[in-house]
């Protein structure tokens, strides 16, 4: 293991030049202090999980120090924010301190959160908050053990610097890591202003870096288009499939690997709601949790848009016809699974989507719905949550048929219940949660965030002793306000 003295950096990202990022140094907060840390983020980069202990940690992911190898650089993009061209955004409290190269030869973005203010802040002062930092840090982490792909996150540094939101608040550093911070956004950014000599050079950077595969295409860029397009089908569908609502997603926001991506006001669906709209800012509700989608399949729209002076527009918009049917293979196969289904059936599809009706308005917790389906044989675990159900006729009829499938598939019980907990998480990221332990935090006190997010990295296991965590949001944890400022 390594100490934070031995990373290695190579900077590919600093060397592509000033048209892409500008070189920006983090400005410090005042008396850090460690909140947090991912000791499976940490492995990542090789480091000892006892080298958050050191006092150099917090002031290092305080912007107190820096790698003599580090080369900070602020990103450059533009996006569509709600539907509407935005055409300069980029990191306006962010940084890419650079990239780490793991024992694997794997390369890590360092990318700090909070880090001050730069050329694209606006009117921004740069800084991020203790409660959006932890927010992050446990989603980050939390989607990663559920198996939702997603960037990481290393640590939360706290500090005593004063910052203003509705209220005064304190700054905060979040440390976080993907092998690429590049987003639909950087692309259209360089096709918008019309520097294609440049936008072919981020895409063959993309190309090389992390699809070097698809070099071997007789269409590269075709092809590197393909790929994002079939990840961003599996994530939407882990999206759906686990109740995920991200709350902006913008096509800044959309990592060019198919990753979650720059968390602002999500939330994981408490009781179900095809229409939950997590953010409080969103009020005409673009990105409700049944909107996610068709606005994926818009925001790769927006992408296929940037790469036309490279792909005919015939073969992009062949390409995008394949978004919706292979999204509908992986959220199949995924709810199957968590129904404890081992064989597809033409009728899947219209058995996902009645129980998905029949939850509507029942306030039948979707989560805690598949782990208790699995605790027990099917006769017994339907009887017992029958009663969350406002149709009752209705809920019979299709646990009649759910029961049906089941035993005609046959097998043990046992391996049953065993197949169904190891995909429907006993513990998951509730926004209360959350809430409880950002506000312990704020008070100067640690223990419940990293307790939180010790338990959620374990999201499936039985924990004994922690069960609180696994219990119904009590009904104020339901209705919590989340905005983009958070």
């Amino acid at each position: 293991m390594k100490s934070l003295d031995d990373l290695v950096f190579d900077n590919r990202f600093a060397r592509l030049g000033d048209t892409f990022s500008t070189a920006v140094l983090p400005e410090p907060i005042a008396e850090p202090r460690l909140v947090v840390a991912s000791a499976s983020a940490m492995a990542l980069l090789d480091l000892d999980p006892a080298e958050s202990e050191r006092p150099e940690f917090a002031e290092i992911f305080a912007g107190h120090m820096l790698w003599s190898d580090a080369e900070p650089r602020a990103m450059v993009y533009s996006g569509h924010q709600f539907g509407s061209y935005n055409p300069r955004l980029g990191d306006g409290r962010g940084l890419l301190l650079g990239e780490v190269v793991n024992a694997a030869g794997e390369h890590w973005d360092l990318h700090l959160k909070g880090a001050g203010q730069t050329p694209y802040s606006r009117s921004g002062d740069g800084r991020a908050v203790l409660r959006s930092s932890i927010r992050e840090f446990l989603a980050s982490e939390h989607l990663h053990a559920l198996g939702i792909p997603s960037s990481r996150a290393l640590c939360v540094t706290g500090s005593s610097t004063p910052v203003y939101r509705e209220t005064e608040e304190r700054a905060a550093m979040l440390l976080r890591m993907a092998p690429s911070h590049v987003r639909f956004g950087s692309f259209e950014y360089l096709y918008y202003t019309r520097q294609h000599d440049a936008l072919g050079q981020l895409a063959d950077h993309v190309l090389r870096e992390h699809y070097p595969h698809c070099l071997e295409s007789p269409e590269p860029h075709a092809a590197l288009f393909r790929e994002v397009l079939e990840r961003n089908a599996e994530l939407i569908a882990r999206w759906q499939a686990y109740g995920f609502c991200h709350g902006v997603m913008n096509t800044d926001n959309m990592s060019i690997l198919g990753i979650t991506f720059d968390f602002g006001p999500y939330a994981f669906l408490d009781d179900f709601d095809a229409h939950f709209i997590c953010n409080h800012s969103d009020d005409s509700g673009r990105y409700s949790f049944s909107n996610q989608v068709p606005i994926a399949h818009w925001n790769l729209s927006a992408l296929a848009q940037a790469l036309t002076p490279f792909v005919s527009v015939k073969i992009l918009r062949e390409t995008l016809t394949l978004f919706l049917p292979l999204y509908q293979a992986h959220y199949l196969d995924l709810m199957r699974r968590r129904l404890g289904l081992q064989q597809a059936d033409e009728a899947d599809g219209e058995l996902v989507e009645r129980l998905l009706q029949l939850m509507q308005g029942s306030a039948v917790d979707y989560s805690l719905f598949f782990r208790r389906l699995g605790e027990d044989a099917p006769g017994m675990a339907l009887a017992r949550l029958r009663d969350d159900f406002v149709d009752l006729a209705g809920f019979d009829a299709w646990a009649q048929r759910y029961r049906a499938r089941v035993e005609n598939e046959g097998g043990d019980q046992a391996a049953r219940r065993q197949r169904m907990h190891a995909v429907n998480p006993k513990y998951v990221l509730r926004n209360y949660l959350a809430q409880r332990a950002i506000e312990a935090a704020e008070a100067g006190d640690y223990r419940e965030v990293r307790e939180l997010h010790a338990v959620l990295a374990r999201p499936f296991d039985e924990q004994p002793g922690k069960e609180g965590f696994a219990e119904r949001p009590p009904e104020w944890g339901k209705h919590l306000e989340i905005s983009c400022s958070s």
